[in-house]
């Protein structure tokens, strides 16, 4: 993680508006058609959730304004990307972790399953340090939903996702996600497109 000048980056403008917004939040959601992944994760065997955390990041991985992000009162800029999910623990709570983007997805899913059954069994949280730009995850399966905005704390400027539990019908299954980012890192054009991406990527990922 590096400082970077804001005025040498497509991110000038945002930051001078909105890096002393009160809610500098944003949040969209969308309704995904994840069959092609409930159809993958069925073949193969794979987790429906770690599919869906190799597709975000995957997703973001295309755009550069994912790579940075406003810290403090700074704009930060990061070589790599990792995602974080939340994992119930052995003693009933949970934790968080941290999974290093790798446009590998076998190598994406060894380092999911090693490290959320590591966080389950520990007292702490997971993280990768400050080399990482996170984005945020969570999984509500236990309930349909159509939008989830997100608390915003004020000192964590990460971009979060959440999705619900999926909706099966005859012949598609569908998901919604909220996409909650800060203002200062992306503008309307970067973020929708970061949506259709995930989409495309939905469509066409292999494994």
């Amino acid at each position: 993680m590096r400082e970077i000048d804001p005025k040498t980056t497509s991110r000038a403008k945002a930051f001078d508006l909105w890096m002393k917004a009160t809610m500098p939040m944003v949040t969209m959601t969308k309704t995904f058609d994840i069959t092609h992944l409930m159809r993958l994760s069925k073949r193969k065997g794979v987790k429906l959730n770690m599919l869906m955390c190799y597709a975000v990041v995957k997703a973001a991985s295309a755009f550069k304004e994912f790579y940075m992000l406003p810290v403090g009162d700074k704009l930060m800029e990061f070589d790599h990307l990792a995602i974080n999910t939340i994992v119930m623990t052995q003693e009933g709570g949970i934790n968080t972790c941290d999974i290093p983007f790798s446009e590998d997805i076998h190598l994406f899913e060894a380092d999911y399953l090693h490290i959320t059954q590591q966080a389950s069994q520990s007292k702490e949280d997971i993280t990768l340090g400050d080399d990482y730009m996170v984005i945020g995850s969570s999984a509500l399966t236990k309930c349909e939903l159509d939008s989830v905005v997100n608390v915003y704390a004020g000192f964590w400027n990460n971009p979060f996702v959440v999705w619900s539990k999926y909706h099966k019908g005859w012949f598609k299954t569908t998901l919604s996600l909220s996409f909650q980012f800060h203002h200062t890192q992306m503008d309307g054009p970067i973020s929708t497109g970061f949506l259709n991406k995930l989409q495309e990527v939905i469509d066409t990922m292999e494994y």
